[in-house]
């Protein structure tokens, strides 16, 4: 296996083509690690959720990472870790804009497990808009 370190451009593309990562966060020392759905755009990642664990642990501590892959032929791989900081959508403009990002996928909701039949008001949905900005990149290819 030969394994090399991806560029940042790399790294980006490989971030914009993917929806599906691995969303770490932790609380009180505890890490706790959870796939999510994302769309890329502007040096962020955003998605969409539900009330729950993951946005109460990154409520308390934004700091988080995501790992996103892709398996090439063979035994080949390509991984990228994104190094952030969790910042939750409240206002309407940054909310209608995660709206625009993620709406350009198929069923971008389904993972959220509750569809928003239309844009979400901020002071009476339950959904949460948030997303990921993207303080450092990194990534490994490996090939045979």
């Amino acid at each position: 296996m030969l394994v090399r370190t991806l560029s940042t451009l790399e790294c980006t593309k490989l971030l914009t083509a993917n929806r599906v990562g691995h969303l770490a966060c932790a609380k009180d020392g505890q890490p706790y690690v959870v796939p999510f759905y994302y769309a890329h755009a502007d040096n962020h990642l955003y998605a969409f959720s539900m009330p729950g664990k993951k946005i109460d642990w990154m409520r308390t501590n934004p700091l988080v990472s995501v790992q996103v892959d892709e398996h090439g032929q063979g035994r080949g791989w390509r991984s990228v870790i994104v190094d952030g900081r969790y910042e939750e959508l409240r206002d309407q403009l940054p909310r209608d804009h995660a709206w625009s990002v993620l709406s350009k996928h198929p069923d971008w909701w389904e993972p959220g497990a509750l569809k928003p039949v239309i844009l979400p008001a901020t002071d009476s949905a339950p959904h949460v808009f948030f997303r990921i900005l993207i303080e450092q990149v990194s990534g490994r290819a490996a090939s045979e």
